[in-house]
């Protein structure tokens, strides 16, 4: 089946002018205009299959917005080319228009001084949704997220949490086939985050829409990403699937051990050093990266060696093992 987006070779190139502070500064800028040139994004080339949730991850100004503006025809691209659902994104056709949804955490949709039963009324005429459908489609999506004692309540006096609920019914209204997830999760309590994965999750298995997530949130990425793409200054510097990152960038694994009594001066002894990379040591708690291959021998080493309460042998955070790319790519040591 071929790929709902493709993209191959995709830059944008911003023009900023610059001006020097205080009154001085603004004379000048009236004759002389100081510009910086930004690569925001640098031939990008990936695609997305239909039912994929792809992670899009990196450092703020990365490019990752920048990406999911241009496959959303939000901004023309510099140069490169993309096909959404086999649309040119940028010439915003009204049939690649009704097939696509936006969700940015960080920018309302809805109108604040109406409840929300009104703001998807409006958005009912807008995408032409016939009246039984847009009530199942509706109804669904308000018992999935819980939210359907809210529905007629100003968006204003509403939380966080719900109001978000609501952008993601209004974004998912006309059943698009291209979801665009910028930061869903942002600003959200712990609780709210669970269930908007569970929802997308959800969403997922019954209509298998193609999905691109940018989030801050490595729970995020590891819950619903099966695939990531890692971008650094605007280029792609890894594409594929997230357990082979963990397995191919993470020589270690965490060894965390709970002593049972306090054990007077562990933290200086020269075996620890020998088994493994300490990360934090006192005298109730070691914690180690020790070499992935030798992982069991030095689990086994230190049950013998210490009075040993607990014991866990994880994989490393997916956080640190972006970050460690990253770095890499930079010409540091991974």
């Amino acid at each position: 089946m071929p790929p709902i987006v493709h993209v191959r070779g995709l830059s944008k190139r911003f023009t900023v002018h610059k001006k020097a502070p205080g009154l001085r500064g603004s004379v000048r800028a009236l004759f002389v205009r100081d510009k910086l040139v930004k690569d925001a994004v640098r031939g990008v080339s990936f695609e997305v299959g239909e039912g994929e949730i792809v992670g899009l991850v990196g450092a703020n100004g990365a490019g990752k917005t920048t990406i999911v503006k241009m496959l959303a025809g939000i901004i023309h691209p510099t140069s490169g080319q993309a096909r959404v659902l086999g649309h040119d994104p940028w010439k915003r056709h009204n049939d690649f228009r009704r097939q696509i949804a936006l969700i940015m955490g960080q920018k309302a949709q809805l109108w604040w001084d109406l409840p929300a039963a009104d703001c998807f009324l409006v958005l009912k005429e807008i995408y032409r949704i016939p009246a039984d459908r847009y009530r199942r489609t509706l109804d669904y999506l308000a018992d999935v997220l819980n939210i359907g004692d809210e529905l007629n309540v100003q968006i204003r006096r509403l939380s966080l949490g719900e109001r978000m609920k609501m952008e993601l019914i209004a974004a998912l209204l006309h059943t698009p086939k291209v979801v665009y997830l910028d930061e869903p999760t942002i600003g959200l309590d712990l609780s709210a985050q669970r269930a908007i994965r569970g929802f997308i999750l959800e969403y997922r298995e019954r209509h298998a829409p193609a999905m691109l997530l940018t989030s801050h949130y490595m729970e995020d990425i590891e819950r619903l990403c099966e695939r990531i793409l890692i971008m650094r200054e605007g280029e792609i510097v890894y594409d594929g699937r997230l357990d082979q990152v963990v397995r191919k960038h993470a020589g270690y694994k965490v060894l965390t051990i709970h002593l049972q009594e306090q054990v007077q001066g562990v933290c200086e002894t020269p075996e620890l050093a020998a088994v493994g990379e300490v990360q934090e040591c006192n005298e109730e708690l070691i914690r180690l990266h020790v070499p992935r291959r030798e992982a069991a021998t030095a689990a086994a080493h230190l049950l013998a060696s210490y009075p040993v309460a607990d014991l866990t042998l994880e994989e490393p955070e997916i956080g640190d093992i972006i970050e460690r790319i990253m770095a890499a790519q930079k010409g540091a040591p991974a």
